[in-house]
């Protein structure tokens, strides 16, 4: 096992109560797996301890990424939240440390 940021990059940031978090594959073959592994659902259970609701994911191929949205993560978002992160500029970097199995060793 190893953790996502062997393989990816992220950047986060918020809209409101909630947050985009974008997960770009640093090679081809990285973002392969990315897409066929990462999903909504397993994002979601991951930042459940955060209240998160229903996560989407959209496929970004063009950048070789995938966007989250993570609705209610914020706590009221960034003018209401008392989280030590109101704007989700740190979500990109937890989900990073998802630990990941891909059939390659980076």
């Amino acid at each position: 096992m190893i953790p996502l940021r062997e393989i990816a990059f992220a950047r986060s940031g918020d809209k409101g109560n909630s947050a985009n978090v974008a997960i770009f594959g640093r090679t081809p073959e990285a973002y392969a797996w990315i897409r066929e592994h990462l999903t909504a659902g397993r994002v979601e259970e991951f930042f459940r301890p955060l209240g998160v609701g229903a996560v989407t994911r959209y496929d970004v191929p063009n950048l070789e990424a995938l966007n989250f949205v993570l609705p209610l993560v914020l706590g009221g978002g960034g003018s209401r939240s008392l989280r030590i992160d109101a704007q989700g500029k740190t979500l990109g970097m937890a989900l990073l440390e998802m630990p990941i199995d891909p059939p390659w060793q980076p």
